[in-house]
């Protein structure tokens, strides 16, 4: 018998979620003060199971240690995930803000545009920019297979900076 409880289907949409973090960072003057919301943010996630920070969950192309897991539950996807790095945690709360709890085609029908109108784009080192990436690449990647798998309900393997599968 499974006792995971069902995944509800976030009810604000995506782009309403990235107009909200938008309004948010913009309440602050400067990038130290966003930094540091950035990092409480990362603070706050969930606790990540430790059979969750293995080799089959950990992300590559990623500075720092990014481990991240994805359940699909009826259409719905569901992402966990954690880092070593604060400011990474922070990133990864704002991703699964935008992506976590929602169907396969909203996922890749949202472009990250939150990114460069908060200013991550030009305020992230190249590594993070590139972590970053390699983040949402493994969210994409996720959602493809979930409509080109319709009848698979988890996945224990965190796809690479390409998009296989590690």
């Amino acid at each position: 018998m499974n006792n995971t409880p069902p995944v509800q289907e976030s009810t604000v949409s995506a782009a309403e979620v990235q107009l909200e973090l938008i309004e948010e960072f913009d309440f602050f003057d400067d990038w130290t003060d966003r930094y540091q919301y950035l990092i409480d943010l990362g603070r706050k996630l969930p606790d990540f199971p430790e059979h969750w920070r293995d080799e089959a969950h950990r992300l590559h192309g990623c500075q720092s240690q990014v481990w991240i897991h994805h359940e699909q539950r009826d259409s719905i996807l569901h992402f966990e995930a954690i880092s070593d790095s604060a400011i990474v945690s922070g990133l990864i709360a704002l991703l699964l803000r935008v992506y976590s709890d929602r169907k396969a085609d909203e996922i890749l029908a949202t472009e990250p545009s939150f990114v460069s109108a908060i200013g991550l784009d030009s305020h992230l080192s190249p590594t993070r920019k590139n972590g970053l990436h390699a983040m949402l690449t493994a969210i994409r990647t996720a959602a493809a297979a979930t409509i080109a798998a319709p009848t698979q309900h988890s996945s224990d393997t965190a796809p690479d900076s390409t998009g296989t599968s590690s």
